[in-house]
């Protein structure tokens, strides 16, 4: 997305929510995170790529502007020594809304959207699905960017040893292959399930 694109995507979240002057400074902040040095795959690029998969799939939200709010908060801290990514994402998330004036069921709304995105279960509600289907919207990318994709979180992770780090990784993969379905609203699925599907046991495969 245009930086135009990506400042119009967060006012409209905002307004949604009630607020009509969006912190431009909150939204610096945000994109600043997605910039830092350690990050290879959780960057602009993959915020960029979520958001416009929500404009092209917002139709389907009960609540679109606390989905869009979610994925720009989802990877917010990353730190790729930590554990706790999402709970820090989700905390900072729903501290801004509630700075904001937005209502608190709102707010704990949007924490557990960014909350879903640990993918430890299956998503619950309209907008859990739409935001994990856009979330793993990479696993059904085109071959050369999921392939781009893989070697970006390789380099995010390059300072574990292959031998550890390839097996873990083939056995995330895997949990993913070995679901039903891994898109749940109905055109993501058309569109990616079967692209995925090959993607993962290609890389799977090595």
């Amino acid at each position: 997305m245009t930086p135009e694109a990506l400042r119009a995507n967060w006012h409209q979240a905002w307004q949604a929510l009630g607020v009509a002057h969006a912190d431009d400074a909150l939204c610096d902040t945000l994109q600043r995170s997605y910039g830092e040095p350690q990050r290879r795959y959780h960057t602009m690029q993959h915020l960029g790529e979520c958001l416009a998969w929500f404009e092209r799939e917002k139709a389907l939200a009960e609540h679109p502007g606390e989905v869009a709010l979610a994925l720009w908060f989802h990877d917010a801290v990353y730190d790729v020594h930590a554990h706790d990514n999402e709970a820090r994402s989700a905390d900072w998330a729903r501290q801004a809304l509630l700075a904001a004036g937005v209502q608190e069921a709102a707010a704990e709304r949007v924490h557990t959207l960014v909350m879903a995105t640990c993918h430890d279960a299956v998503p619950e509600g309209r907008d859990a699905e739409l935001l994990i289907d856009i979330d793993l919207s990479i696993l059904g990318a085109e071959r050369a960017r999921f392939d781009e994709y893989e070697q970006q979180v390789g380099e995010e992770y390059g300072f574990v040893p292959a031998a550890v780090r390839l097996p873990r990784r083939r056995a995330i993969l895997q949990r993913f292959l070995d679901r039903p379905a891994l898109y749940a609203t109905p055109r993501m699925h058309a569109q990616l399930e079967a692209r995925a599907r090959g993607n993962l046991q290609r890389s799977i495969a090595g």
